[in-house]
């Protein structure tokens, strides 16, 4: 599977949001991450699916919409309607609604996503990934762009992909999201990453199409 290349909004700039998603697209994106945050799941918060909805009008790249809130089987069918493609909540959000936040996703037509904080262990989902199209390790606390990669992280990667490998699940993507640059993206890539949400490393970069194509090189 190649390596999807996802570039966070969190990252751009909010005024000329349109034009910085044409900049990733022209440089060889094919995802677009969109950060949704309450300031309640995680100290910030962003856009809604308003945004999403207008963001899907002017874009045919693949909208990526993580949702770091608190009550996402609440909200989740707002974004469905607004035109997500993928939707990745956090288990940590509602563990106990887990499969039927999935089903709901799935049921739409869309592809449905789980995400787990530094802090929580791989094995918890375990038993949902032959349920869903992505799982989205966290390499950095949510909440905010530009932090540092943690790399005590990294061996999530690979159980995830053998718990994927185990369940008949090859075409799982395994997404890493926090801290990823040229180097950090390689290590990700080699562990059994084949998604890789990148924000101020693309958006801060002189050279978008440079910055893109480095963290598939």
């Amino acid at each position: 599977m190649e390596t999807i290349i996802s570039p966070s909004i969190l990252s751009a700039d909010f005024a000329n949001l349109e034009r910085d998603i044409k900049l990733v697209a022209q440089a060889g994106a094919k995802w677009v991450h969109i950060d949704v945050m309450d300031g309640h799941f995680v100290p910030n918060i962003t856009i809604g699916a308003p945004v999403v909805s207008s963001l899907r009008k002017v874009t045919d790249l693949i909208l990526d919409v993580h949702l770091m809130i608190s009550d996402p089987k609440k909200y989740v069918k707002d974004f469905i309607d607004a035109g997500s493609d993928i939707i990745t909540f956090h288990y940590e959000a509602q563990s106990e609604l887990t499969l039927d936040i999935i089903n709901e996703i799935k049921s739409a037509g869309k592809l449905a996503g789980l995400s787990i904080k530094p802090k929580t262990p791989a094995n918890v989902i375990e038993k949902f990934i032959p349920y869903l199209d992505m799982v989205l390790i966290m390499t950095v606390e949510p909440g905010f762009g530009g932090q540092k990669f943690m790399h005590d992280c990294v061996s999530k990667i690979s159980d995830i992909k053998e718990y994927a490998r185990l369940c008949g699940k090859d075409d799982l993507y395994i997404q890493v999201d926090g801290g990823i640059n040229d180097v950090t993206a390689k290590v990700c890539t080699r562990m059994g990453a084949n998604s890789l949400v990148a924000g101020s490393y693309i958006f801060g970069s002189s050279d978008i199409t440079q910055a893109v194509c480095s963290l598939i090189e």
